[in-house]
């Protein structure tokens, strides 16, 4: 059968120049050509300078020293050389902001010798292209190199900063493209491989890597990794702080600060039960160790899939487990991301929604059924709210080559929760007896390497559907993958637990009568998010303060009903919120949960001073990549007015 890339929508067709039915040209005209699809080439990374074609890196050492005093890492990166093409000369490598001081290529003797090299200008997205000479064709190339004090891969905080208040501390972000800030490399998925390091910093810090970390390796300041597989840059990982490390079983552990680190061992204590029902369902876990990192509350990001140091916000620690799930999908990626990874930012819905399926297939084996299906449902809610705005070519899974955008701004929860979806629409035509080989299949057939959606979607057709040839028809698979929206046959989760919330809210908005406290005591995150979201665009104010008396939502420390809340006070007028809007915006930099906020405070000019008020309060306590929303943001809504 033809590849469903090959069957262009109506829409894409008449994009392309033709029309359906049209009129007859007159004889005498000369026939016109039929359009030709383009075949893309999937593997190809739009967002990297690098070649691997020619040239691919199998091996990174690094040497560095953290100065925290100038918020910098130097040091020298030396790289091990697979020569593709036995006729290109020239290694070219992704930067942003670094400063080179050496470049040399070693003759395969242990012979230095300097080589020639070019950083090109500064492109604000991409970074800069190091095109470096190698005409002998060097099995090993070294630079020497320093991070600039504002890379966009690195956060360094102040003591102040800090949970416990007593040392500095330092992370890194490098997904998407943030790697290139703080390594030169081949910063694309599409290249893998393994890595050691060599990292000197004050002694009274510790330093972790997404690699071998000892959780007994003694604090002085010196320290050596070693990851054995092959990873790709975006999973490159150092933080260094005053940390500590609690277990919570032989192979798995959390590493925070002093003063948080017990209420994160017992908030994670379910870790071991999660790595050993996804081994049960997909394999065996192939990364050694899988350790948490606490990080302090300006980590951009929910989780960040590091393998073997799981990068955590503490927003998900609420007392109750109720946000865990995070955990869940972190150790997923260590299957879905981190053993098999998309090539390229374009096909993301391969690492992301594969891991939000799995993610909910661990919570449902450890948690219940019912706690899996409140989660689906409110994916599926917030992903049939971002369709409502979101472009109908970014509604596709199989995205088109992300040509001149930042694979930041181009990711939405599109690939997450549609692509989990899917994979939940084939189980269930399929059946989980039949569904659950497969995709086991496809991890230990494409293991430690980087894919694409053609290939998928070839595997799929030799290995899946031929198991019963009319659970899905090609209009369908085409449909989910190749078209935008939601599917009309797409299978809707429908949880028993938010039927008891939604008879709750609609009673409460009839009568004023708020549910009886013994119901609402028992109610999880999910319940109340659920509760909230049904609320409506706006409400009274007395109506705000009867539920701010009873449930105190103003000043919540769980992010997750606060990102919900906040904007509804907003978008109500409720004023009595403002303070701890202030509060929660400057003490939280993950962007889930303030983007929301600050998009709604933008929207009326007492909103946006506001929202700028806050902002350069809150700017020296978040990460780069939050910088980044939070302005662009702001000057959207500048140019605007």
């Amino acid at each position: 059968m033809r590849s469903v890339f090959l069957l262009l929508s109506c829409a894409a067709v008449m994009a392309a120049g033709c029309s359906r039915d049209a009129a007859p040209a007159p004889e005498a005209a000369p026939a016109k050509p039929k359009p030709v699809a383009v075949k893309v080439d999937r593997s190809q990374d739009e967002s990297s300078y690098a070649e691997p074609g020619k040239v691919a890196i199998t091996d990174l050492a690094l040497d560095l020293a953290i100065d925290f005093d100038k918020k910098t890492i130097g040091g020298t990166a030396t790289y091990k050389l697979d020569w593709k093409d036995k006729s290109a000369t020239q290694l070219v490598l992704d930067t942003r902001a670094l400063t080179l001081s050496k470049v040399e290529g070693d003759d395969g003797k242990g012979n230095w010798t300097p080589l020639k090299y070019a950083l090109a200008a500064n492109d604000k997205i991409f970074g800069s292209k190091l095109t470096i000479e190698t005409p002998a064709r060097n099995p090993n190339v070294r630079i020497a190199y320093q991070t600039s004090p504002e890379a966009s891969g690195l956060q360094w905080l102040e003591p102040s900063m800090t949970e416990g208040k007593q040392l500095p501390f330092m992370f890194s972000q490098s997904q998407a493209i943030h790697a290139r800030s703080w390594v030169p490399l081949q910063d694309t998925p599409s290249v893998r491989f393994t890595y050691s390091a060599h990292v000197t910093s004050r002694p009274d810090v510790m330093v972790l890597m997404s690699a071998d970390n000892d959780p007994a390796a003694p604090r002085d300041g010196d320290y050596s990794f070693k990851m054995p597989n092959p990873i790709p840059s975006y999973l490159l990982a150092i933080a260094a702080g005053d940390l500590v490390f609690k277990p919570i079983s032989a192979r798995s552990g959390v590493w925070a600060e002093p003063t948080m680190v017990d209420k994160a061992a017992k908030e994670f204590e379910d870790t071991e039960k999660m790595i050993a029902t996804t081994e049960a369902l997909y394999g065996p876990y192939r990364w050694g160790r899988y350790d948490m990192l606490v990080l302090p509350p300006s980590f951009p990001f929910g989780g960040m899939e590091n393998p073997r140091l799981t990068f955590v916000t503490p927003t998900v620690i609420v007392g109750d487990k109720s946000l865990v799930s995070l955990i869940a999908h972190e150790l997923a990626h260590s299957w879905s991301g981190n053993l098999v990874t998309n090539a390229s930012s374009k096909d993301m819905w391969l690492n992301e929604g594969f891991t939000t399926y799995v993610q909910s297939r661990i919570t449902e084996a450890v948690y219940g059924q019912e706690a899996a299906e409140m989660e689906r449902q409110i994916d599926q809610a917030d992903l049939a709210e971002e369709i409502k705005t979101a472009a109908p070519a970014d509604q596709l899974l199989v995205l088109a080559p992300l040509t001149g955008r930042d694979p930041d701004e181009a990711l939405s929860g599109i690939p997450y929760n549609k692509g989990a979806w899917f994979l939940q629409f084939l189980e269930q035509r399929f059946g989980r007896e039949v569904f659950d080989p497969f995709l086991r299949g496809w991890f230990d057939d494409h293991a430690f390497q980087s894919v694409n959606s053609d290939q998928f979607v070839a595997y799929l057709r030799k290995n899946l559907l031929p198991k019963n040839p009319t659970a899905v028809t090609e209009a369908e698979l085409n449909t989910w993958l190749n078209e935008p929206g939601i599917p009309a046959f797409a299978p809707k989760a429908q949880s028993r637990g938010f039927a008891i919330v939604d008879t709750a809210r609609i009673a409460w908005l009839g009568s004023k009568t708020l549910p009886n406290a013994q119901i609402t005591s028992a109610w999880t995150t999910q319940q109340w998010v659920h509760f909230i979201d049904g609320l409506g665009d706006k409400l009274g104010a007395e109506q705000l303060k009867q539920l701010d008396d009873a449930y105190k939502f103003t000043g919540t420390q769980n992010g997750e009903i606060a990102m919900r809340w906040y904007p509804l006070a907003v978008r109500s007028g409720y004023a009595e919120a403002q303070p701890a809007i202030g509060a929660f915006l400057e003490r939280v930099g993950r962007r889930k949960l303030i983007m929301p906020i600050y998009e709604e405070l933008v929207k009326t000019p007492e909103g946006l001073a506001f929202a700028k008020e806050v902002f350069a309060k809150a700017r020296p306590g978040y990460h780069p990549i939050t910088t980044g929303s939070v302005e662009a943001l702001l000057a959207k809504t500048e140019a605007g007015k």
